[in-house]
């Protein structure tokens, strides 16, 4: 992200073009295409394609070309600390442990957006995923998700009370995503 550069709304391809909407329920929108285990991978690139770029004349070859360079240099570019993925959503291997899930901590994330004064209802169709990346990236420490983040990244520090430890502990489970490995061995969801 750079402040003296525009925010992104078109795309040139192949001499073509395009405009291109990256608000951040849109990204959202094709990330739910990308998860959709019914979609076949060439509907999920149409779809995804039809979402960022409008209709178009495009084939498969053409859109997939377009679609990873919009993932890579537009979506996937300052990916959050989050977990990196592949062209279709899924976590990379060998990567370091998630600590939010856009979908699951959805009312999280609202919660700590509204705490700002942003809406993100209202800003749907007007808050790019740029924006909306940096501002999630850079939560204040006593939002509701930064302290949800905190509690899934904490380890007991020497001189921690066992009293403090337990709850923390409940507080990891409480709050893991599905998948995530907790420290007593046990897997949550």
């Amino acid at each position: 992200m750079k402040l003296n550069d525009p925010l992104v709304s078109d795309i040139e391809f192949n001499g073509v073009t395009f405009p291109l909407d990256l608000s951040f329920d849109n990204v959202l929108d094709v990330f739910e295409i990308l998860k959709d285990e019914t979609l076949e991978n060439f509907e999920k690139v149409d779809s995804c394609c039809e979402l960022l770029i409008g209709e178009n004349e495009l084939s498969f070859t053409e859109q997939s070309e377009l679609f990873t360079f919009i993932l890579e240099n537009h979506i996937h570019s300052s990916e959050q600390q989050f977990i990196e993925v592949d062209i279709l959503g899924n976590p990379m291997p060998n990567q370091e442990e998630r600590v939010i899930d856009i979908e699951l901590d959805a009312k999280f994330i609202y919660a700590s957006f509204f705490v700002l004064g942003i809406n993100l209802f209202e800003q749907q169709g007007k808050l790019s995923w740029t924006e909306f990346q940096a501002l999630l990236e850079a939560l204040p420490d006593e939002s509701v998700m930064s302290k949800i983040i905190n509690i899934r990244q904490w380890s007991p520090s020497k001189g921690d009370s066992q009293e403090h430890i337990s709850e923390m502990r409940r507080l990891q489970k409480k709050y893991a995503l599905p998948g995530t490995e907790l420290e007593d061995g046990e897997e949550h969801g």
